[in-house]
């Protein structure tokens, strides 16, 4: 019979760090949320060959004494939980196991000196074993070098990545860290190949949207909206903050989306559930947006202990957070703006303008040798012929000449039109430059929002009877959750009741869903309450986001055509509703609806600057 017995402590760290250690960048990230918690100013990371050789953290905080170093080596100490209440962690520490288990896989070199101590401390542990531990002169503050990584684990050393590979998931890690704390300054180095490059270098208390486009990417400050909405729970309050990139501003992966729960960088599914909900009817299914959100609430309300890297967390009303974030990224984003993020190809203008001139070609000469030019020529002046009826319509490409910019026109961000191109592009002058509009497009984010506007809710909630209920079969468990949420979707148009064990009757759907596949419907619905809880709010969440996309779809076919000549009134009415409609600077699949050119870009064309 086997015998039990107790492990011996080295081994004991060695299977820690398994969780804990499989790779450079989970030691760092360990390191690093020590400083920060430490109350550091100022935090510097210094690499070499991306963590593999050897890396080290500096910071500036409260420090520790000889005693305390010892005592944080060992497992399940920790100074980030005042009680026992472990359910209260408001630190981005608490794994007592961190350093020891580092300090089982690698040479692990600690010092530290605390404020007003004449002295501080070094203590060396090599895979485990205590080969120095005496004074040193360090300054206040706190380094951890970390060497060797894995070089007595070769089992684990094996299946570490390149040196490129490592080094970019460190500088992934510092860069959400230093996106949750614009208070503190954030330095990282690298050493690789001979050569030590600076990869990241912050400031401290800069403004939250300074740190964010500084790290994402500069021209996310001007290509986002600002966030900022509070709600009361029963705990306290519950507060959503950050930069969303406009709609226009995406991406075709989402690796561009950092969220942070209580200043903790997590991956987590609900939360990017949230994200792809919000943006729904205003990105293309393979486009992402560009975002940092940043959620606080209250202890309480979260779980940040449900994953061994606290890259997880789980909500106590998950369903309440997944709609309170929905509805903080729709508001900002419809208040926030109307602008478009994609604007002309200046080099691609550049490019042109420096190509010579070609010569003519036997066909363009043609054209103008057919011609008497000693003939008087029609001025650009003179008026153009006007067309009162559908039969006598101007050619294509031709609008009706338009009438000279009124005074009011400063006024209007989106100028007055001068004419259409292709039967399909307004071109406006502003004040400032001229605009070129996309007229489906636009019209199409237009009908949209009227729909929504004009009853679009109250279409939501009128229902239509079936007149043989569909019966859908469907697992016991999933049954239940529908069942659970029957009330709060059916406030939505949706009416379902019990059908034995295992299926439910659909007695009535949404008027403007009245086509759709209600087996798959319940089924989708199912899924979303199983995954974010069991309230009814969750599903008739999901209801409304998938009558969006029913919505979006009518406004494509209701909209103004590509192709179709339009007058200068409509032209201007046009831009007029544009200019107070929410989200009017992407259509429902994301594309802009308009891109401006500046005066100084045109003059700067034709040489005149």
């Amino acid at each position: 019979m086997p015998v039990i017995r107790r492990l011996p402590n080295e081994l004991v760290n060695r299977i820690a760090a398994g969780e804990v250690v499989e790779r450079p960048a989970a030691a760092l990230k360990e390191l690093v949320e020590n400083a920060v918690d430490a109350g550091a100013r100022r935090i510097t990371v210094t690499l070499a060959e991306g963590g593999l050789t050897r890396l080290e953290v500096t910071d500036d905080g409260c420090g520790m004494s000889a005693a305390e170093m010892e005592l944080a080596l060992e497992r399940h100490a920790t100074s980030k939980l005042p009680d026992d209440a472990i359910e209260m962690v408001t630190t981005l520490g608490f794994r007592g196991e961190a350093l020891p288990s580092i300090a089982s896989v690698a040479r692990l070199t600690l010092e530290s000196r605390v404020a007003g101590s004449a002295d501080g401390w070094r203590r060396i542990v090599d895979h485990g074993e205590v080969v120095t531990d005496g004074p040193a002169a360090v300054p206040v503050g706190t380094r951890v070098r970390v060497e060797q990584i894995f070089a007595r684990v070769p089992a684990r050393r094996k299946f570490l990545r390149t040196a490129r590979s490592e080094y970019i998931a460190c500088l992934d890690i510092v860069r959400r860290l230093a996106m949750a704390r614009p208070d503190i300054a954030f330095t990282l180095e690298n050493a690789a190949e001979g050569k030590v490059r600076k990869a990241l270098s912050t400031q401290a208390d800069e403004a939250l949207a300074t740190r964010v486009s500084q790290i994402i990417a500069r021209e996310l400050k001007d290509n986002a909206v600002a966030i900022e909405l509070a709600r009361e729970t029963p705990h306290g309050l519950m507060r959503l903050t950050g930069l969303a990139g406009l709609p226009t501003y995406n991406r075709g992966v989402a690796d561009h989306q950092y969220l942070f729960v209580n200043g903790r960088p997590v991956k987590d599914r609900l939360l990017t559930g949230a994200v792809r909900g919000a943006y729904s009817d205003m990105l293309a299914r393979d486009r992402h947006a560009v975002l940092a959100l940043f959620l606080d609430l209250p202890p309480q309300d979260v779980d940040v202990n449900v994953h061994p890297a606290k890259t997880e967390v789980r909500f106590r009303d998950s369903a309440g957070v997944r709609g309170f974030i929905v509805s903080g990224l729709r508001q900002a984003l419809a208040s926030g703006d109307r602008r478009s993020a994609q604007g002309p190809d200046r080099g691609a203008m550049e490019r042109w303008q420096a190509e010579p001139l070609r010569e003519e070609t036997p066909a363009l000469r043609s054209i103008f040798d057919g011609r008497d030019w000693s003939a008087p020529q029609p001025r650009l002046s003179e008026p153009r012929p006007q067309w009162h009826t559908q039969d006598e319509a101007p050619p294509a490409g031709l609008a009706e000449e338009a009438a000279p910019i009124p005074q009011e026109a400063a006024h209007y961000p989106l100028g007055i039109a001068r004419g259409q191109v292709a039967n399909t592009y307004i071109v406006a002058e502003s004040a400032d430059g001229l605009v070129l509009v996309d007229q489906h497009a636009a019209h199409e984010r237009l009908v949209l929002e009227r729909l929504r506007a004009a009853g679009a809710g109250e279409a939501a909630q009128r229902s239509q009877a079936l007149l043989i209920p569909d019966v859908v079969e469907m697992d016991e468990a999933d049954c239940d959750r529908i069942e659970d949420a029957a009330e709060g979707l059916a406030r939505f148009g949706l009416l379902v009741e019990r059908f034995g064990p295992a299926a439910m009757l659909v007695r009535a759907v949404p008027s403007v869903i009245a086509k759709a596949d209600t087996n798959k419907l319940l089924r989708d619905l199912a899924d979303d309450i199983a995954k974010h809880g069991k309230n009814e709010a969750s599903g008739a969440l999901l209801l409304s986001e998938k009558l969006d996309y029913v919505l979006a779809t009518m406004a494509c076919h209701g909209s103004v055509r590509a192709g179709r000549v339009l007058s200068v009134a409509e032209m201007n009415a046009l831009l007029r509703e544009m200019e107070a409609t929410p989200r009017s600077g992407q259509c429902n699949h994301g594309r802009p609806t308009w891109v401006k050119l500046s005066m100084a870009d045109v003059e700067k064309l034709f040489g005149r600057h």
